[in-house]
Formats: C-alpha cells, sequence, structure tokens
C-alpha cells in the first residue's frame, strides 16, 4: 500500500496541548488499520501533522517526505520485525525519537528495544493520554538535546551569534527556536539548519550544492529530492504577508528573499 498522510478525523474534538504536539509530525507505523486509525484520530485532534505506513518498506520509503519529529513503531509488521527495522530508522531519521508500540511487554524485548535505539516501549492496547504524555517528553528531550548542542558550541566559540533575524523572522540559536512576526514555528533539527543557513545567506543565490554540503555535510546529495522536500515544507510552515519567500533558480538552486 503507498504511504500516506492520515489527519484528524472531522468528529474528533479539539483538546487543550501542550505546544509540543502542535504542529509536530508524528509517522505511525502500523499494520492494523483500527489502531492508526484510533491513533491518529487521537493526536490529529491535538494539532499534531500524522503520517501512517503499514510496512516497514513504506516507512523507510516515506521518511524523506514526511520528516517526522517522532516515530511510533508496531514490532509486528508484515514485511519486517520492528526490532530489525528500529535501528535502520535510528540510523536514517537523524536521531528522531522512536516509541516502540508492542503487544510483547516482555522485559527482554524491552531491553533490546532500547539498546537498537528506541527512545521509549508502550505496551499494547495502549492508553492514549498516557501515549501523547510519553511522546510529549520525547519531543521535550529532543528539544532540551539541541539546546545543549547549541550552549556547547557557543562554549567553545563556534556559535558566534545567538540570534539570526530577517524581518519579522527571529531565529534563536540557543533554544532551537522560530518565530515569525511573534508566533512559534515548529521546525526538525535539519529545516532548523537549513533556514538558517538561508537566512544567513538572504538575497543570495545558494546552489543545491552549497547547501548539501552546509547543510548535510554530503555535496554528493546535490540532486536528492531530499532538499526539495525540505524546501516544500519550509514554505509549508513560513506562510504570511511577514514571511521570507523561499525561490527556486533554475539551473543555479535557491534563494530567501525579505518580505516586501
Amino acid at each position: 500500500m503507498v504511504p500516506q498522510r492520515m489527519h484528524a478525523l472531522a468528529a474528533a474534538p479539539a483538546r487543550t496541548t501542550a505546544s509540543e504536539l502542535l504542529g509536530a509530525t508524528i509517522l505511525i507505523i502500523e499494520d492494523e488499520a483500527g489502531t492508526a486509525e484510533e491513533l491518529a484520530a487521537s493526536f490529529g485532534a491535538s494539532g499534531a501533522n500524522v503520517w501512517h505506513a503499514e510496512t516497514g518498506a513504506d516507512a523507510r520509503a516515506m521518511l524523506k517526505t514526511a520528516l517526522p519529529d517522532v516515530i511510533l513503531l508496531d514490532l509486528s509488521l508484515p514485511d519486517v520485525d520492528g526490532l530489525v527495522l528500529c535501528p535502520r530508522l535510528h540510523m536514517e531519521a537523524e536521531d528522531v525519537p522512536i516509541i516502540i508500540c508492542s503487544s510483547n511487554a516482555d522485559r527482554r524485548e524491552k531491553l533490546l528495544g532500547f539498546k537498537l535505539g528506541a527512545e521509549d516501549f508502550v505496551a499494547k492496547p495502549v492508553d492514549l493520554d498516557e501515549l501523547q504524555a510519553r511522546v510529549e517528553i520525547a519531543l521535550r528531550r529532543s528539544a532540551r538535546g539541541r539546546s545543549a548542542g547549541a550552549h556547547a558550541r557557543r562554549a567553545s566559540g563556534a556559535e558566534a551569534h545567538e540570534r539570526s533575524r530577517l524581518g519579522q523572522l527571529d531565529m534563536d540559536l540557543a533554544r532551537w527556536r522560530v518565530t515569525l512576526a511573534g508566533q512559534h514555528i515548529h521546525l526538525t533539527p535539519t529545516e532548523f539548519k537549513l533556514l538558517r543557513f538561508l537566512v544567513n545567506r538572504a538575497g543570495e543565490i545558494v546552489s543545491r550544492e552549497e547547501l548539501a554540503r552546509m547543510v548535510w555535510g554530503d555535496s554528493s546529495m546535490r540532486d536528492s529530492r531530499t532538499i526539495d522536500a525540505y524546501v516544500r515544507r519550509l514554505r509549508e510552515k513560513l506562510s504570511g504577508s511577514a514571511a521570507p519567500t523561499i525561490v527556486g533558480v533554475r539551473g543555479l538552486g535557491y534563494q530567501l528573499l525579505a518580505p516586501l
């Protein structure tokens, strides 16, 4: 089945949620349709963007498009053991927290899951409120880790400035936090790095090769669709009259323009 994005059910009641869930992207890897729909409705009602894959192959294929902030991983998948898939996701998803959801709560399986890169382990049937709380904790831990890295870079002299600004766009480099006209914009770590680089070169045309080298550390991926996917996501998140515009310059690269 083709990987798909699942939106909150129209009838799902809105909830008052922590800011971590609002705008976060959750990838649910679950082959049981009823469970997947229940999880999608719950997280969608809390303001998250929800994607769903039924198989391990689908999940790996959609990682660069979904760009998740948290992954919920079922261990009983039709094409691969979740414990085999977990370390692959851990390597490919840029340290995105992985929460295993399994009907087998065997202690040895839990320990193996943690050793293979899982952030947390939840036994099925899941309590939706508890699972949401665990996802929020994972998001906060991820944010703290990025913030600690920024502080360490500043202490070593690698971080010359604490903020980058362009019009009403404000990037707090210490907290990895972005606001636009005073409103918080939730970005993944790679989105943040990409935006910061474009802001620092605002008005200039930046080649795809340079973006690949400076943001991903690999100039060979200049022809990869990954760059286009991240630029597309940034355009979606930076909307409104106060937002800068990312323009594609055919054959050359991308250019960030300040709002008029």
